[in-house]
């Protein structure tokens, strides 16, 4: 399954600051795929679920993210 993200939404991934447009859904044995553009060079990269972070955002309380490939702990 495709699923447009209207509005797109802003992501952190390996290649930089991204809009994501487009996720897909293969089912539940497969990670949730995004399709994204990346800010800086325009590029067309798509990043499994693990591999992207919402960008930060201080309006809504998101001043930090986890960094990729690190999970948080939760003690």
């Amino acid at each position: 399954m495709i699923i447009q993200l209207d509005p797109p939404i802003p992501l952190e991934t390996p290649k930089g600051r991204s809009m994501a447009h487009m996720a897909i859904d293969y089912g539940t044995e497969y990670s949730l795929m995004f399709v994204t553009f990346i800010n800086e060079t325009g590029e067309c990269w798509i990043f499994r679920n693990s591999e992207v972070r919402l960008c930060t955002n201080i309006t809504f309380g998101r001043e930090k993210t986890s960094e990729i490939g690190k999970v948080p702990s939760t003690a």
